[in-house]
């Protein structure tokens, strides 16, 4: 028997366990086996398939699900009662409990980690709370609605000394594209960079839905959380169970725009190109045409200036060539760059979490909560790549150029733009 079937049958074996009615939920997750059991917080499109990728690594085991519509939280239980019964050659198994407050899951002292797919203005609260009662954390990007939060965040997590991971998958996945790029850049193949383009789409708007009728088995008010109340609307929050993305990212109450949602994952990239990921940009000054939605610019202390603008993906320009990546492709120019004058070992060599595509940077999350190492888009990563987009938000709203102290993380000399660094939170929610 070789390894990795030994390894596969011994999971198995493991998972037999609990199959329904056998033994309670509280002795089977105790853990003489080493399991890391998992938590999801917020089962939408997303989180379900995060947390699909997640049953399949090795050593974890999920056994809680949470969100505010009736149908999804049932659903993703089924999904995964469904894949433990195949996985042990089962007619059913029934070890996921549903919970409709994701406060339940956080107080359990049987679950390790928790997967956190909410959305944006929904990140914050649960992580800190998560970290807190010592849960390693995977969460979405951006992981932050605003700046105050993401500090938060970090500080919760370094003091708890938990594992976080930012979802901003680029760094793990898509065959190593955006890893590369990043080599090639910050070992001078494109020679000094001057400019940085990110091609996403627009920032973010005040949310004007009219108010519709709140399906029955949606808890609205919990869907709002600590965002200002309005009426429900199915663009914020789908009915039942549903096969896309909500636009509730558009809105400046819930999300950051485009800017934020792609931005997360492309910003990201240009910051590890740039080695920047402890610090950020200096500057933020808007495009002169005040109805513009693309053409801010970000400049940082060496000089070099970011643009939101332009092909999609990261374009990284410099002295003697250009290094362009995206999902489906990475483009430098000259086009024969990497043949002519390719990487050595002398060259910078970023993690290389080597994973296929689309699973490892759920693996490496896994395997850093088993090592207690830093992820590869650990909390600080995701909290500067995060307030990126908080900056470029800030300053399409105020049209008006800002200086940046990314040490202090405030802006100098501007008390209005600092104002926006933070938010006021609806009720009993509060940050700590």
């Amino acid at each position: 028997m070789n390894r990795r079937k030994f390894l596969h049958q011994s999971t198995a074996t493991t998972l037999l366990t609990t199959v329904a009615g056998s033994v309670s939920i509280s002795k089977a997750l105790a853990k003489p086996n080493d399991r890391i059991t998992i938590g999801v917080i917020g089962v939408g499109k997303q989180s379900r398939y995060l947390m699909t990728v997640a049953m399949r690594q090795l050593k974890t085991q999920l056994v809680a699900v949470s969100d505010v519509v009736k149908e999804r939280k049932v659903d993703a239980a089924r999904l995964g009662n469904d894949f433990y019964a195949k996985l042990n050659g089962k007619d059913s198994y029934d070890g996921i409990s549903q919970h409709d407050d994701f406060r339940e899951i956080i107080g359990r002292d049987d679950i390790d980690a928790v997967i956190v797919g909410t959305p944006d203005h929904w990140h914050a609260i649960p992580v800190i709370q998560a970290a807190d009662a010592k849960k390693d954390i995977y969460c979405e990007k951006p992981i932050s609605l605003t700046i105050e939060e993401g500090r938060a965040m970090v500080n919760a997590v370094r003091r708890n000394k938990v594992v976080f991971q930012t979802g901003s998958m680029q760094r793990s996945e898509y065959d190593g594209k955006f890893r590369i790029a990043c080599e090639l850049v910050r070992s001078g193949r494109i020679g000094k960079v001057l400019s940085v383009n990110i091609g996403v789409g627009d920032p973010n708007r005040p949310c004007d839905l009219p108010t519709e009728k709140i399906p029955e088995g949606t808890n609205w008010d919990m869907w709002q959380g600590p965002t200002p109340q309005r009426g429900y609307n199915e663009i914020l929050c789908p009915k039942g169970i549903h096969n896309h993305f909500p636009q509730w990212r558009r809105y400046r109450e819930y999300a950051g725009g485009s800017v934020a949602d792609m931005g997360a994952h492309h910003f990201d990239i240009a910051q590890w190109g740039l080695g920047t990921d402890d610090t950020g940009p200096v500057k933020v000054i808007p495009p002169e045409n005040e109805s513009d939605l693309r053409g801010l610019k970000f400049i940082y202390a060496n000089g070099v200036e970011m643009t939101h603008g332009g092909p999609s993906g990261t374009t990284f320009i410099g002295t003697n060539g250009v290094v362009a990546v995206d999902r489906r492709e990475l483009i430098t120019v000259p086009s024969d760059l990497q043949k002519k004058n390719p990487l050595t070992e002398k060259d910078v060599k970023l993690e290389d979490t080597g994973g296929q595509a689309r699973v490892s940077h759920m693996g490496n999350w896994v395997n850093r909560i088993k090592d207690r190492g830093l992820p590869i888009c650990h909390e600080e990563i995701g909290h500067r790549s995060a307030s990126i987009c908080h900056l470029g938000n800030i300053g399409y709203q105020l049209r008006r150029e800002l200086n940046w102290d990314p040490k202090a993380e405030r802006f100098t000399n501007d008390e209005a733009a600092n104002k926006l660094l933070s938010r006021e939170m609806r009720g009993e929610w509060k940050l700590g």
